[in-house]
């Protein structure tokens, strides 16, 4: 097994940051529209269930659902590759345990972006647009981490 990873190497890398950048888009991406979609609809005074509420609903389920879970997943799974890759990770090193609890941060984020986009198609979310802006800097912070961990290993 391990010699397939390692003659895969190359593409197992490939593919893995691919699926981080699908990722890390979505994460960017579906915060925002959360400020859009609470600000929008209190600006014009638009009520739940109106064509507005329903485009934004629609729009953050199908930004989770079709491109950042599956891309959340196969994260995982190309990583989870790699760090099985014999000579890729020194766990002696800090690099590894820095970058992994940034990973373990990140998934955190991208369920509460879950939980945020069930509350919002509820009715029940009480977050404001300013609320969802500070939360969409979260992604930023693990990335800058993962970035500096992996480049430089420290």
């Amino acid at each position: 097994m391990t010699d397939f990873l390692a003659d895969f190497y190359f593409w197992t890398k490939s593919f893995h940051v691919m699926s981080v950048l699908a990722w890390m888009a979505g994460l960017f991406y579906l915060p925002r529209l959360f400020v859009y979609h609470v600000e929008g609809l209190k600006k014009q005074g638009v009520v739940r269930d109106s064509d507005m509420d329903l485009l934004f609903r629609h729009q953050e389920r199908l930004l989770l659902k079709a491109i950042m879970n599956p891309a959340m997943i196969s994260s995982w799974l190309f990583g989870l590759m790699l760090v099985f890759t014999p000579g890729i990770v020194d766990w002696t090193s800090i690099w590894p345990w820095t970058k992994g609890a940034s990973i373990l941060g990140m998934t955190w984020f991208h369920m509460w972006c879950g939980k945020q986009r069930v509350a919002l198609a509820e009715g029940t979310s009480t977050l404001t647009g300013r609320q969802y802006r500070m939360m969409n800097e979260v992604p930023t912070i693990f990335m800058v981490v993962i970035v500096l961990s992996v480049i430089l290993k420290f």
